[in-house]
Formats: C-alpha cells, sequence, structure tokens
C-alpha cells in the first residue's frame, strides 16, 4: 500500500507541473483517494491540477475506467437508459419527469444521482423529500426489478467512489472542472452498466458552462468517453438564461417536478417542455436498439417524442413515479400540494422596487441566497420565482418568496439581498 501512496503522490507531483500520467499513475491516485487514504489535502491539489492543467483525452479515458475499476459495478440485461445533466442552473428538476417516464415506456433506466456541488440541491437532495436514496446493490436491483427504474444517491455505496470524495474536497468552493464533469458523469453511467444516455449541456452567462463554443468541447469529450466504453449517447447543447421551473430549493424543485407528472394546471410549462424534449431523444436511441433485437415488442408508437409525450399527458409516468416512491420506502400519496405545505414557515417576499422587463435571471445569486436559507440540507428551505423571463413588472409586483426553517437563515438573506442581483433588466 504505501508503494502505491509514494506512485500516487508522484503523479499528482508530475501533474501540477503539467506532465501527462500514465494509467497505472492514476488508478494509483484513484485507488488512494476511493480508500481515502490520500487525505483531503493531497485529493484537493489533484483536484486543483485538473482545473489548471486539464487532460489530455487519453488521460480522460484513463481517469474514467480507474474510477469505475476502484469501485462497484451494476449490471442489467437489455438495453439500460440513463439521462444526466451537467448542472448549474437551480431550479430545472427534468429527472424526476424522465425517469418515470422512460420506465413507464418499459425501459430500464436505474438512476444515480448527486447531491448538490454547485446548485442549492441535486437531484437526489430532491428524492430525498419523497423517499429514500441511500441504498445497496442488493437494494437498487430489487427497485429497478419492481419498477423498472430508480433515483439513488451513488454516493450510499461504492459507484467511482474517488468522485464522491473529490465532490466532497471541491464543494466548499463550488467548482468543477470541465474534465472533471466528464470523468464524474461517465464514470457514474459506465458503472451503473447504462447503454443509451442522453446528456444535457446547457449553457449562458451564468450557468456552468459559458459559451456556446464550450458546451461543443464538452459534447466531443462526451462521444469520446462513449465511444471509449461502447455506450449510444445523445447530446442536448441549449442555452439558458433562467431556471426552467419555478422552485429553487429541495421541496419547491420536487413540487414542480410533482406538478408536471399530475398534469397540474399551474404546472411549469418550460419544465415540462424541456423534460420531453429529453425523454424523447431517450426513447428515440432505445427505440431504435429495441427495434434491432429479434422479436421487438409491437408498439403504438414508434417515435420517442410522441411516446414520452403520450406516456405523460395519460398519467402513466405519475403511476410509475408513485411506485418508484413506494419501491424506495417513500409515501406513494404524496401530492405537490402536501408537499408544498412542508416548506419553511419563515417567509419574505420581495417586491420591484420600480419597473422592471426581466431579461437575465441569475443563477449564481439564486444559489447564493438558496444556500444561506438553508438548502439543501433543510428540505423545506429556498425561493419560489414569481417573475419569469420576458415578464414586464410595474412597481411593487411581487418577485419572489423566500423560505427559511429558521428566522435567522431569512433574516441573513434578506440582508444578503442588498449586495446581489436575481433579476436583470
Amino acid at each position: 500500500m504505501r508503494k502505491q501512496f509514494d506512485i500516487a503522490l508522484e503523479a499528482i507531483r508530475k501533474k501540477l507541473v503539467g506532465k501527462t500520467l500514465t494509467y497505472h499513475e492514476i488508478y494509483a491516485i484513484m485507488d488512494e483517494i476511493a480508500h481515502e487514504r490520500l487525505g483531503d489535502v493531497l485529493t484537493t491539489y489533484f483536484a486543483a491540477s485538473e482545473y489548471s492543467r486539464g487532460f489530455t483525452k487519453e488521460e480522460l479515458y484513463y481517469l474514467t475506467k480507474a474510477m469505475v475499476e476502484t469501485g462497484e459495478k451494476l449490471s442489467f440485461s437489455g438495453i439500460v437508459a440513463d439521462k444526466h445533466s451537467i448542472g448549474g442552473m437551480p431550479g430545472t428538476r427534468t429527472t424526476m419527469i424522465i425517469v418515470p417516464i422512460i420506465a413507464a415506456a418499459g425501459f430500464c433506466i436505474p438512476k444515480s444521482s448527486s447531491r448538490a456541488i454547485t446548485t442549492p440541491g441535486g437531484t437526489a437532495d430532491d428524492m430525498e423529500t419523497l423517499a429514500r436514496v441511500e441504498f445497496d446493490r442488493d437494494d437498487i436491483y430489487d427497485i429497478v426489478r419492481k419498477t423498472n427504474g430508480c433515483i439513488v444517491w451513488g454516493g450510499s455505496f461504492k459507484i467511482a467512489p474517488a468522485d464522491d470524495v473529490m465532490i466532497r474536497v471541491e464543494h466548499p468552493l463550488s467548482f468543477e472542472s470541465y474534465d472533471k464533469v466528464v470523468i464524474s458523469i461517465m464514470a457514474k453511467k459506465i458503472a451503473f452498466g447504462s447503454t443509451h444516455v442522453v446528456i444535457d449541456i446547457p449553457y449562458g452567462p451564468s450557468m456552468k458552462v459559458h459559451r456556446k463554443s464550450d458546451a461543443v468541447a464538452l459534447k466531443q469529450k462526451f462521444h469520446y468517453i462513449a465511444e471509449k466504453f461502447d455506450i449510444t449517447l445523445h447530446c442536448e447543447i441549449h442555452e439558458v438564461r433562467s431556471p426552467l421551473g419555478v422552485g429553487i430549493g429541495p421541496i419547491l424543485e420536487t413540487a414542480d417536478a410533482l406538478q408536471v407528472l399530475e398534469q397540474h394546471p399551474a404546472r411549469p410549462r418550460d419544465l415540462e417542455s424541456h423534460a420531453l424534449l429529453l425523454a424523447g431523444e431517450l426513447l428515440d436511441m432505445c427505440l431504435y436498439a429495441e427495434r434491432k433485437q429479434k422479436n421487438p415488442p409491437a408498439r403504438t408508437h414508434n417515435n420517442g417524442h410522441t411516446l414520452a409525450a403520450h406516456i405523460l399527458h395519460n398519467g402513466h409516468a405519475l403511476t410509475k413515479m408513485k411506485q418508484i416512491v413506494a419501491a424506495q420506502g417513500g409515501d406513494a400519496t404524496q401530492d405537490s400540494e402536501r408537499l408544498l405545505s412542508q416548506l419553511g414557515k419563515h417567509t419574505a417576499t420581495v417586491a420591484a422596487a420600480s419597473p422592471l422587463h426581466v431579461t437575465h435571471i441569475d443563477s449564481k445569486s439564486i444559489t447564493k441566497i438558496a444556500k444561506i436559507l438553508g438548502c439543501p440540507h433543510d428540505k423545506g428551505a429556498g425561493i419560489l420565482l414569481h417573475a419569469k423571463l420576458g415578464d414586464r413588472l410595474k412597481k411593487g409586483d411581487p418577485l419572489f418568496t423566500l423560505y427559511a426553517q429558521r428566522a435567522s437563515h431569512l433574516k441573513e438573506a434578506q440582508e444578503t439581498l442588498g449586495y446581489v442581483e436575481i433579476y436583470r433588466t
């Protein structure tokens, strides 16, 4: 073990000065991190080296492979679908809509989700408002066998464990390098046995990816790794200037997703449209693969987008989500209205101080305020947006409502609003 530690230490030194690493060196680093023998300081040095120096294409492949090989792996038969967003925009919780759509279509979709890194909550934080998300591999096999899908936290057992340690050391600075995004996402897709994957790559001035050219470069890296591991992959690149939902924070974001599944009259339509777009792309890939199999099942809808809309609008996706929630130990009768009743009791609504035409909603400011309010640890904390992109407001019109479970958090958030700007004109 000491010899491998020395190899890892020397490899980190090499990377800090810009040298290229071999698979043997990268495996040593990943194995030491996975077993938490390297320590947070040296792990942080390695994380910093990847952020400043970047990796070659071969190193990206080696890192992904080593991250998978130093952890546990799952294996499912047939077509295994998955979806992931690189994140960066709070209030855009499509996974909780897409997973039940794909599962209701009859395809396996074991979804490993993350906790918050750069936003007020990750999908795992949000799903936790409905059901458990921490399971061992046998539990996951059982849940997927019963429902075709799951939404679980990958860090609850040793799937790409080095990634979870690196997320922990990166969390205080709220950043991930583009290379780390690719490695982290693809390692968990590979470890979960995914065969068909959609990657959502939003870009914009206050997003994790600022420019379309960077999004295209990121897409190329995803495709390179996918080809190495024989995964069919589609990247959806799109510009984002505001959240697609109206809720920021675990309960509020989950309620947005539930309202879409419930086809509630007040559901966020932008969130629904984007979830259907991604679900349709994923189903198109899965249906194509299914048709190439021997004796494929007969289907009424052979177009992914049409099938996704049908499953959502006829209530099959909501039924499937209830099955998944029950299988994960949650209350299948939970709905958006009951969930919203659990929001923090300390609230304040902020109004427009002057006439305003909303042309941009700043995700970094939203994240800062939401975290001060207590997100993601306090599930009932968050921000409910009343004004959307393109709205023209009069003085006194409501902009957003703050929710906190502690009065001190609400007070601090209100004070911080004097120094940040959520809505821009």
